[in-house]
């Protein structure tokens, strides 16, 4: 026998009731979410189809106006906007689907997990920051000619001015405030050249163990070529009587031959142009002074080439320097104007040089850079068009043994 089953009215539960949404209004999308679909048309759902508070209905609701709670799906426009990778702002929908395809298709913005979890990263190779520092080794060599041609000029130049100077017995030295306070001492100027010698060697074996050393001397070639260009310049256009009147002057030959200047040239620099060696015993080279120039172009080159944690260097060459000038006042081998314009003009022309070679943009002719007019940017700007930026502080062996100095060490740049 088969049970008769009886209609049971089933009541359900508050949170069920919850989830009971009110009809679409647009026939768009009337049939999305039902449990069932009409058999007429849209109908205005009815207010008293709306749950009371012990979760029970006031009136049976039809099986249309029944629907279930789901997410809102994208309009075709926003279909249209995610289909381009832009989402609606009023939209919260969210298409893993859209995301696989885009895995698939190797989208480069979003991380490939489609295979063992691996999540794969497209990181662009990194920029290289450090700019190049060519050798240029025929520039070098250019630079040096360009020094020795100057340094040539000057000992001619000496050697000319040395028979245009003011006879000692009639002209007596200008008045200067140092030098008419202190009384000459011949032996303070081998003082000042013996400090010379160690200064230019200790900077010459700093810029043999920079790594960039190609760089540093056609700097220092170039700086030197044109400071004894224009002292060659000034100490021939004005000459000064002999400021000391115990030094030794050789004997004027009243000519000027090309021979007899070719002789003195070479004795000049035979010696270095140093009085020390007994080879400078021409007169007239005031201004500026060639001693100032060496023992401050030395300390500045150990300053900015030497690693900045060596203070005590850097002072002890500045204490240097600064007494080797005062040694040569002290024997009264130069004016005091000639010290003052010669460590005005290195010092300037050092400055100047580095401040150009340290900024790219002020390599380039241009209405804004006064620095172009200057007479010498073209040379400058031939031999430093190829050097990126600042020049580091880093060291290594100059020459190819031992092989254990040759081993790589991190780069020292303080």
């Amino acid at each position: 026998m088969h049970k008769l089953r009886l209609p049971v009215k089933v009541e359900l539960p508050a949170v069920l009731t919850r989830m009971i949404l009110d009809p679409k209004t647009t026939s768009q999308h009337s049939d999305y979410g039902s449990f069932d679909k009409p058999l007429g048309g849209v109908k205005e759902h009815d207010s008293h189809t709306d749950p009371v508070v012990d979760g029970t209905h006031s009136g049976m609701a039809q099986s249309s106006d029944v629907y279930q709670r789901q997410p809102l799906l994208p309009s075709a426009s926003a279909k249209s906007k995610e289909k381009w990778g832009v989402l609606s702002s009023n939209s919260s929908y969210y298409n893993d689907d859209k995301i696989d395809e885009l895995n698939h298709e190797g989208h480069p913005g979003i991380p490939d997990i489609s295979n063992s979890g691996i999540v794969k990263l497209d990181i662009p190779a990194p920029l290289r920051e450090e700019p190049r520092y060519p050798k240029e080794k025929w520039k070098t060599f250019l630079a040096f000619l360009f020094m020795v041609v100057n340094f040539i000029c000057t000992t001619a130049s000496l050697a000319m001015v040395h028979e245009r100077v003011p006879d000692r017995n009639i002209y007596e030295p200008l008045p200067d405030v140092f030098l008419d306070n202190v009384t000459a001492q011949d032996w303070a100027l081998n003082v000042s050249e013996v400090m010379i010698m160690i200064a230019s060697n200790s900077a010459m074996i700093l810029i043999i163990f920079h790594k960039h050393r190609f760089i540093v001397v056609r700097r220092i070639f170039l700086l030197l070529g044109l400071l004894y260009l224009m002292r060659s310049i000034t100490m021939y256009v004005t000459v000064l009587p002999v400021a000391s009147k115990t030094y030794f002057c050789s004997p004027k030959a009243n000519n000027t031959s090309p021979l007899l200047v070719t002789k003195r040239v070479f004795q000049l620099i035979s010696g270095f142009g140093l009085s020390i060696n007994g080879k400078h015993t021409y007169c007239g080279d005031y201004i500026y002074s060639g001693h100032t120039v060496i023992h401050v172009l030395s300390y500045l080159i150990i300053n900015e080439y030497s690693p900045k944690r060596c203070l005590p260097l850097h002072w002890l060459t500045g204490m240097m320097a600064f007494t080797g000038v005062i040694m040569v006042l002290v024997a009264h081998g130069h004016y005091t104007v000639d010290v003052l314009i010669a460590y005005y003009v290195t010092t300037r022309l050092w400055y100047i040089y580095h401040t150009l070679a340290n900024n790219n943009y002020l390599k380039q002719n241009g209405p804004n850079n006064f620095f172009a007019r200057l007479w010498w940017f073209p040379l400058f700007k031939y031999f430093e068009k190829n050097i990126g930026g600042p020049v580091p502080r880093q060291y290594d062996w100059p020459l190819p043994w031992p092989r254990r100095f040759l081993t790589k060490h991190p780069n020292r740049d303080s």
